[in-house]
């Protein structure tokens, strides 16, 4: 899932500039888990607006407003109250927004930051496990990415720098590299810690990235 963050509302009003009517659009699923775009949240953000005068026009959640043809129909079912607004403020990740804007000739106003990709080991908790490099690792260092674990991003490790186990870089991880040698040493596979991993070739995660149909394995 995509973790956000609400943007400060000052922030969304110096944003918003002179528009003085908004439709507000969030997300049923990752931003509605993080607490920034769900039902609440469209609530909480009405009753700010209407209280610096900006008239709500009406508001939506989309179950993921990443996917562009939802998003789309969505707001051709809500035309009349999108009609009525000059513009969109969009409580979701930035895929969203983007999503929103292109679905419509409304200026689309961003109303969180994205962060990263998460994992939710309970209410609340996020935590960054995958930086999505598209050369996944985790069959050679025992299901555990030392790209996005280790602050230093090795791919060969550990550094030698841990202390009592704790990354000299973030003391309140462990250090993923001795993670991965004692899962490793568990289940009778240190022979794994002796292979030499190549750099990665980040040419194949040039941005913008585009997946359309089946893809054929890299070589």
């Amino acid at each position: 899932m995509i973790i956000t963050k609400n943007k400060p509302f000052r922030e969304i009003l110096g944003a918003v500039g002179e528009i003085k009517s908004l439709f507000l659009l969030g997300c049923g699923d990752c931003a509605t888990l993080c607490k920034t775009g769900g039902e609440d949240e469209l609530r909480e953000m009405s009753a700010k607006l209407s209280a610096e005068g900006i008239e709500v026009a009406g508001t939506v959640i989309v179950d993921a407003p990443c996917h562009e043809l939802d998003t789309a129909r969505v707001m051709r079912k809500h035309k009349e109250e999108v009609g009525k607004a000059d513009g969109i403020l969009v409580l979701t990740c930035g895929a969203g927004v983007q999503a929103v804007g292109d679905s419509c000739d409304k200026p689309a106003i961003s109303g969180c930051d994205s962060l990263f990709i998460g994992n939710s080991r309970r209410h609340m908790h996020f935590y960054e496990k995958c930086s999505a490099c598209g050369q996944c690792v985790l069959n050679e260092t025992a299901g555990l990415c030392p790209e996005t674990r280790c602050p230093k991003a090795l791919v060969n490790g550990p550094c030698g720098g841990a202390v009592e186990g704790a990354c000299e870089v973030d003391s309140h991880n462990r250090c993923v590299w001795i993670e991965i040698y004692e899962r490793l040493k568990k289940r009778g596979q240190l022979d794994d810690m002796l292979k030499i991993a190549a750099p990665k070739d980040y040419s194949q995660t040039a941005k913008p990235q585009r997946l359309e149909g089946p893809q054929e394995p890299r070589e």
